[in-house]
């Protein structure tokens, strides 16, 4: 078991390798880049494997597709975009270079474990910072293994010794002191409300987010077929482990009976009073969501709520009266569950919405299927979220994964969700521009920065930390050296002058530990 001694050597090696890689030149941070998005991509299969058989949570196939999205997909989607070299604007006569964070400690979760390592590796690459995962025990190896080849790809392409590193033994004491320590220079949480209140409570800057409860609403305009195939895969996707997945369905009823058909024709089946009433039983006992149904599917979930469905059944729609917070299947079920509610009309489920919304999940997502541009300007204007995704299911629309947002398994909520970031988290988020601003006088010349280049690719092999001779070279601290008998010195003088020597290069080697 790593101690908190142990984790700090980590968080030192890390800063040692940020401070190298920080020097690297465009051209190297993408030859790195590439190395490591498609090593992940190249075990998208195998580790999605891993993470389900490791947490029993989720779909193979679809983790896949995520963890393929967040290694080619990411580098592909930035690709173009240069977060190393300086920018010059001579209109504004002010010169920007770039200036990664540092350290990042990654916490990751057990929905997504290896997707957000991989995805969170990539960003801390592309602009040039160290990276420490510390991933949910509960998906611990999976997610170690994923780093570990990470990491051996990056440093195949040049990258600093430690670049990436990962807590293979996790826990929540020891996450904490990470999160506390001077040598983390940002937090980027992904998971539950309490991890993102202790990354904001460390003491250290940090990108949170906050959870999901997404409402889709259905107006008599849409196209019904379409939308209800689009909500059942949506919802069905990965069993409903993106914080992104729809939780409340909202009808307009003139079109409610005909939307319950096609949901039924796409594999969703809906459940009468009885069978919701039981479903709230066994999914909310004690009004709390029980975690055993989190990432299962559709059809074990109903046959633990005493509920016969075919195994082919994909999701499970539970109609229920009034969005208020004494509704249950109001909340966020984390399952193929979606709580289905009907409204006389756009406006009345424009409310509904918010309602939603005001119970959990502020600032996060939310889904409309419409053709009436003015109805769906007033649901992004009055339901309080900062990405509306239209005629597409949510869980890869608000994610990025098939609209033009941001591809991202970290998605921010902004002020009105108590969040630093309000966009998905990207590139941009993990490095700040030092500007050089020249006065604005028409009558000041600027200098011509043209092909001024401040960095380089390092030359000869991969930079490797420096380690002290009684270092053990497993991430323990060093063993103390066995003091050898010394002579004594008849020169007092010469006795200061070695004191004043040791006390050099003891503080030399701090410095270069520091860097």
């Amino acid at each position: 078991m790593m101690n908190t001694a142990q984790a700090g050597h980590m968080l030192e090696r890390a800063r040692w390798a940020a401070a190298a890689y920080a020097g690297y030149d465009a051209a190297t941070v993408s030859t790195i880049v590439n190395a490591v998005a498609e090593a992940g991509y190249r075990e998208a299969e195998r580790f999605a494997a891993d993470a389900v058989k490791e947490t029993g949570i989720g779909v193979v196939a679809d983790k896949v597709i995520k963890n393929r999205a967040c290694s080619r997909g990411i580098v592909d989607h930035y690709r173009g975009r240069d977060f190393v070299s300086p920018r010059v604007d001579t209109d504004r006569k002010i010169v920007e270079l770039p200036r990664p964070a540092g350290v990042v400690l990654a916490l990751t979760p057990t929905t997504n474990p290896v997707a957000t390592v991989y995805f969170k590796t990539i960003l801390a690459l592309m602009t040039r910072n160290a990276i420490v995962i510390a991933p949910h025990p509960r998906a611990k190896r999976c997610s170690a293994d994923a780093a570990l080849i990470l990491a051996a790809a990056a440093e195949a392409a040049g990258a600093p010794d430690g670049i990436i590193q990962v807590i293979d033994e996790p826990t929540i004491p020891l996450a904490e002191a990470l999160m506390a320590d001077e040598r983390t220079d940002v937090i980027v949480a992904t998971g539950g409300s309490a991890v993102v209140r202790a990354a904001y409570s460390s003491g250290n800057p940090a990108l949170g987010v906050g959870p999901g409860n997404v409402p889709v609403l259905v107006d008599a305009s849409a196209d019904i077929t379409a939308a209800a195939r689009r909500i059942v895969d949506s919802k069905a996707f990965d069993n409903s482990v993106l914080c992104t997945n729809e939780s409340v369905l909202i009808a307009e009823a003139g079109i409610a009976d005909k939307l319950q058909s096609a949901l039924s024709r796409a594999g969703a089946y809906v459940l009468d009073e009885d069978g919701a009433r039981r479903l709230r039983a066994y999914m909310f006992p004690g009004g709390h969501l029980n975690t055993d149904v989190v990432g299962r599917d559709a059809a074990w979930i109903a046959g633990q709520a005493g509920l016969r469905v075919t195994p082919k059944t994909r999701v499970l729609v539970a109609p229920f009266g009034q969005v208020i917070s004494e509704e249950v299947l109001a909340h966020e079920k984390l399952s193929p569950v979606l709580g289905m509610t009907t409204v006389a009309d756009a406006n009345r489920g424009i409310r509904a919405a918010r309602a939603v919304v005001r119970i959990a999940g502020a600032g996060h997502s939310a889904a409309i299927h419409s053709e009436n541009p003015a109805v769906i300007t007033e649901f992004a204007t009055q339901v309080p979220v900062l990405r509306v995704s239209v005629n597409v299911g949510n869980s890869t629309g608000s994610s990025g994964l098939e609209t033009n947002l941001a591809p991202s398994m970290t998605i921010g909520t902004g002020f009105v969700g108590r969040s630093s970031i309000g966009e998905n988290l990207q590139p941009d988020n993990l490095v700040n521009w030092t500007r050089i601003a020249y006065n604005s006088d028409a009558a000041v010349r600027m200098a011509d920065f043209g092909g001024i280049q401040p960095w380089r690719a390092p030359s000869g092999s991969v930079p490797a930390y420096p380690r002290a001779s009684n270092d053990r070279g497993d991430g323990a601290p060093p063993v103390p050296a066995r003091r050898m008998p010394q002579p004594r010195s008849s020169d007092p003088n010469l006795d200061v002058l070695r004191a004043e020597l040791r006390a050099l290069v003891v503080e030399e080697l701090a410095q270069l530990i520091k860097r």
